[in-house]
């Protein structure tokens, strides 16, 4: 008999009211903690016997590298759990839509709005970098949005530190083909570059109102971006936004811009929300920030990847 129904009580301490979503490796439920009384996200993990052990690796994995980075922009993660076999990660509850919905319900979308989810994912980005985190599933699906218009980067369920092994097999391939970088379609590792590149192609995604790579098969769409350049942004998009996204979706890493908080400065974002990315790189780095630093401190074009270091 499957459990996980509305009002299961989870970890003696998290009762499932409604499953708002599902995906390769787990389903996540909105659920209410009642120890602490406040609305969650629990995420959990879907038993396979065949890859159980390197699921739940990676699921704790999320739980380790996610509940380090601390943004206005990155989904909070609460705490970590295991209840009879099932592996659950609890989020803060986003009330909001995936950017996957709002496209399929009104894409393309206006040049404004792109800049906004394009530049708060940047910001995102940039401080799970800094924090030697790499994404690797950057798509619609993952990026949430408030009705106030903030936005929430959630599920680093591939991602992977880049001081650790990893649990990634040999030759294997994570990520989602539409999304994936030229580099992590070739089988080589993913690098805060990567991430740039995927959110790219959702900017283009967004301005289009379709996938610029998506050639029927995940074999076929994930060499098409290793081979072919992008279609054509449609004539209407500013021209320095139109740039910001060809930038990043360079086939050669190294010609993309420098890093993520460079995106979104070119993006247009001003002081409060760059100051905003110092409080959460200081965070990410050092647990309680001693100081906040002003927008001018921050090295935005001198920053390095991860993979410089």
């Amino acid at each position: 008999m499957n459990r996980l129904q509305e009002g299961f009580l989870l970890g003696d301490r998290y009762r499932l009211e409604q499953r708002i979503a599902s995906g390769g490796m787990a389903d996540v439920w909105a659920g209410t903690d009642e120890v602490l009384k406040r609305p969650v996200a629990v995420k959990i993990m879907r038993p396979d016997s065949k890859h159980e052990k390197l699921f739940a690796l990676r699921f704790r994995d999320e739980a380790v590298h996610s509940a380090g980075l601390n943004h206005n922009n990155i989904a909070t993660v609460f705490d970590y759990g295991e209840d009879d076999g099932l592996a659950y990660l609890v989020m803060e509850l986003v009330a909001g839509e995936p950017l996957s919905l709002i496209l399929r319900e009104r894409a393309p979308l206006p040049a404004a709005e792109v800049r906004s989810i394009m530049g708060q994912s940047a910001l995102a980005l940039a401080v799970a970098h800094e924090a030697r985190v790499i994404h690797r599933d950057v798509k619609p699906a993952n990026i949430l949005v408030r009705p106030d218009g903030v936005v929430k980067l959630t599920d680093f369920g591939i991602a992977r530190a880049l001081d650790a092994s990893g649990h990634t097999q040999h030759g294997e391939m994570l990520g989602t083909p539409n999304y994936i970088s030229p580099e992590q379609a070739m089988g080589q590792p993913a690098t805060g570059s990567s991430d740039l590149y995927a959110l790219g192609v959702v900017g283009h995604e967004m301005l289009s109102g379709s996938r610029p790579f998506d050639r029927g098969t995940p074999i076929a769409t994930a060499l098409s971006h290793v081979n072919e350049p992008p279609p054509p942004l449609p004539d209407d998009v500013p021209d320095d936004l139109a740039q910001v996204i060809n930038d990043c979706l360079q086939k050669n890493p190294a010609d993309r811009p420098p890093n993520a908080a460079a995106v979104a400065i070119r993006l247009g974002l001003g002081d409060q929300e760059v100051a905003g990315l110092a409080l959460g790189l200081a965070q990410a780095l050092n647990g309680v920030p001693d100081e906040v630093s002003n927008p001018e401190d921050i090295p935005t074009q001198g920053m390095p990847l991860p993979a410089d270091r």
